[in-house]
């Protein structure tokens, strides 16, 4: 028999007393209050909030096979359709609670007359006579509309103008809808205990099995319950849950005889329950590994419009980003490098897959376990994704050369490589023999004279970079850094100095060590730059969400960034080749032969001068990350490599535990992806546009010199030092061959004090080194703090 046919042979004929309580109940509204236009008004407002009927419902964070992640909820509750529900569930709850369901029209007037007189005669509320549609009243009340403990205690307060307001909106919802939509929605809203809201979620936590496959004595035990699920918990009061559900059993005989027999033989089954209650983690706390991608994305999907509440009520699934087998491959990696227990040092990566449309994020890790138990080292704080540790050190070279690349600077330049070098205007070093008015800059290694732009990026000789940074300016190395990625530089009050931004502090103060990276960085951004320069220049916010889909079906719009073409292309792919060296014969050369790896890919690594915290970002043209180590702790010291340790002298560098994060995370996963390949050059970068090469002024005279470089646009500095040609006479120039239009060209004048030697005569010893090609160069004193690569 069709359930709806079932419901009405529980109904009985109540069209008399409809007429009579009406007559008796709307006159007396008037004493209490009721009926005033605000009360009214309040009234309508939550009627209509009550039609529409949305509730509370679980939202599922899932990866890209669409595996949950973690379920984000304020209430337990999986909406269901009618369709997925049991009819013996339908008719047990029906059975035990309004028999006249099928047949009122909201309001059960004959037992609201008899409650009515009980309660008047006795000055207070006794007995309710409430139907479906009141107590769904009463509960959404409780658990959608009340906001606030004294909205919760008026929603279930025991006084006639509850009663009536109640009465009211179950007579609006019977007129709106359905029978069948509202005992659905009843049966989705209504608590069942033990963190359970909704029949399809206590179908689950009871007996493990969906609301649409409970059976007879299953639904007769979550019939009964309703009345009381707090006590009547069958993990506590298996008899008091077993009498109830019998009581249920003993109205289904009554109403369907027909069937009384299969009642009769249910009263004497066991209650089967589960041995405990099925429950569900709650949470990001729940997603392990995977908790700090999870946070993430509730703080990306809070900026593109749907608040971490919304998503806790909205019964939303949430499609994200997140390539599991590459995310255990990371996560797996950072905590081989840095042990997770590892006290004030921690490691960090994010994958970001390039593209002209988005940048996915594809795995996000931290080699610290996401969790409350700080005496083991667990935390919730956003390493992966929030500005920490001491910088990046070398990488943010990258910065400076693009932006010298964006100049006219060519790779096939041929960039000097001083031993010192003495900045000026960018800081003071305070070194003993650096002249009062600069920063003093050395290598930490032996380096030749010069090296082209590719060879710089690989071994990263530091005076090369300082000299670049000055030729080209400090805000456009950190506008360069901006553009590409590192957003976080511009917001305000990141610089510790006020409401500055830390890009307007590093350019307000002319602070040429903005080269060497050393400072704080947003580690998800570092990588994020890597996907834009993989993505020809293409930068795009970091998205760790495909789609979100609301529990209708439909996709919900998210308010995002716009991707921008910041670089050129051929800018971008040409610097991409420049830094496919130092997997090869640079500084992380070691780190990619004991990985194995053998594949085309481009890197930079980098180490603070302190040794507190290093980096190596690296991508291919299908991923892009960077790995970064640093100190975690309030007061973080200085770094020791193999293993990972705090020590008096620290040795950390990119190309150590970095690198070796980066190749062995990436390269068993490599084969799921396009084959790496570099990106065609661009001949233009290549050479280098504009007047971007360098006269040759060896042998003019001081004058024709100046001359001719200030007419290829260049800025030229004049020094005199010993020579054998005659007094005035050029000798060279430094850089030679191209550089930075708009540069400053040294021009080294002879003074004409150095004599041929006679053959018995032995030449004078050089005051320092020779570079082929270039005069001889007066050595700086040493300066005593090396910068680190």
């Amino acid at each position: 028999m069709p359930i709806t046919q079932t419901l009405a042979r529980l109904a009985g004929s109540c069209a008399l007393a409809a007429v009579l309580v009406a007559g008796l109940l709307f006159p007396l509204a008037g004493g209490f209050g009721f009926i005033s236009n605000r009360a009214a008004d309040a009234v309508d407002n939550v009627s209509a909030e009550l039609v529409e009927g949305t509730v509370p419902a679980v939202s599922t964070m899932v990866d890209v096979n669409g595996a949950p992640i973690a379920w984000l909820y304020e209430q337990r509750r999986f909406e269901v359709p009618s369709d997925r529900i049991s009819n013996n569930m339908k008719l047990a709850i029906v059975s035990i609670e309004d028999k006249r369901f099928a047949d009122h029209e909201g309001v059960d007037w004959q037992g609201t007359l008899r409650a009515f007189m009980t309660n008047t005669s006795s000055g207070n509320v006794q007995q309710g006579a409430s139907t479906l549609d009141q107590q769904y009243v009463k509960n959404f009340n409780l658990l959608v509309v009340a906001k606030t403990d004294a909205e919760r205690r008026a929603a279930i307060e025991t006084t006639p103008a509850r009663k009536l307001r109640e009465i009211r909106m179950a007579l609006t919802l019977d007129r709106e809808l359905s029978k069948d939509e509202i005992l659905t929605r009843y049966l989705n809203l209504v608590p069942f205990g033990n963190g359970s809201y909704g029949i399809q979620d206590a179908a689950q936590t009871y007996f493990g099995v969906d609301a649409a496959d409970l059976n007879v004595t299953q639904s007769a035990m979550l019939a009964g319950m309703v009345q009381s699920s707090s006590k009547l918990n069958p993990y506590n009061n298996v008899a008091g849950v077993t009498d109830r559900r019998n009581t249920v059993l003993d109205t289904l005989m009554q109403n369907i005889p027909n069937r009384a027999e299969e009642f009769r033989k249910a009263k004497a089954e066991p209650l089967g329950v589960l041995p405990q209650p099925k429950s569900l983690p709650r949470g990001c706390i729940s997603a392990n590994d995977k908790g700090f991608f999870c946070d993430y994305a509730l703080q990306y999907l809070a900026e593109a419009g749907i608040s971490r509440e919304q998503v806790e009520k909205g019964g939303y699934t949430i499609k994200t980003t997140l390539d599991p087998a590459l995310q255990e491959s990371v996560k797996r990696s950072v905590t081989e490098a840095a042990n997770p227990n590892l006290d004030n040092i921690a490691e960090v990566m994010s994958v970001v897959a390039p593209g002209q449309d988005a940048h996915p994020v594809l795995a996000m890790a931290s080699s610290r376990t996401y969790g409350l138990n700080r005496d083991a080292n667990e935390t919730l704080l956003g390493q992966p994704y929030t500005m920490a540790g001491d910088g990046a050190g070398s990488i943010f070279k990258v910065f400076t050369t693009a932006a010298a690349m964006e100049k006219g600077l060519g790779t096939s330049a041929q960039l000097e490589v001083p031993g010192v070098y003495a900045a000026r205007g960018m800081g003071y070093s305070n070194a003993p023999g650096c002249p009062a008015d600069a920063w003093c800059v050395k290598n930490a290694g032996a380096y030749p004279g010069s090296m082209s732009v590719t060879d710089a990026l690989a071994t990263s000789p530091n005076t090369t970079f300082v000299k670049m940074i000055q030729d080209v300016g400090v805000p456009a190395a950190v506008d360069m850094a901006v553009r590409l990625g590192m957003r976080s530089y511009t917001q305000p009050g990141t610089s510790g100095h006020g409401n500055s931004s830390l890009a307007d502090h590093i350019k307000d103060n002319n602070m040429g060590s903005f080269t060497l990276g050393p400072f704080a960085i947003n580690p998800l951004e570092l990588s994020n730059v890597a996907a834009t320069l993989a993505s020809s220049g293409k930068w795009c916010p970091p998205t760790p969400i495909r789609e979100v889909i609301d529990r209708h079906g439909k996709v919900v719009p998210l308010t995002q960034q716009a991707c921008e073409q910041v670089v050129d292309p051929g800018l971008a792919n040409t610097l991409a080749n420049a830094m496919s060296k130092d997997d090869i014969s640079g500084t992380a050369a070691g780190a990619a032969r004991a990985a194995g790896w053998a594949a085309p890919m481009s890197g930079k690594t980098g180490t603070t001068e302190t040794h507190r915290s290093s980096a190596f970002l690296g991508f291919t043209n299908s991923l892009a990350a960077a790995s970064y180590v640093y100190g975690d702790s309030p007061t973080p010291g200085e770094i020791c490599s193999s293993p990972l340790r705090n020590c008096g002298g620290g040795d950390l560098y990119g190309g150590n535990e970095p690198a070796r994060t980066w190749f062995n995370a990436i390269k068993p996963q490599l084969d799921r992806y396009s084959p790496p390949a570099l990106p065609p050059l661009d001949d233009r970068y290549v050479r280098g546009a504009g007047n971007s090469q360098v006269p040759d002024v060896a042998g003019k005279s001081q004058g024709e010199a100046t001359s001719m470089l200030s007419g290829a646009g260049f800025q030229v500095s004049a020094t005199t030092s010993a020579g054998s040609q005659p007094k005035g006479t050029v000798m060279g120039s430094s850089p030679n061959g191209s550089a930075v239009p708009g540069s400053v060209i040294t021009i080294y004048v002879s003074d004409g004090s150095v004599r041929v030697p006679t053959p018995t005569q032995a030449p004078p010893a050089p005051s320092a080194p020779t570079v082929p090609g270039l005069p001889q160069i007066p050595r700086l004193p040493p300066i005593p703090i090396p910068v680190p690569r």
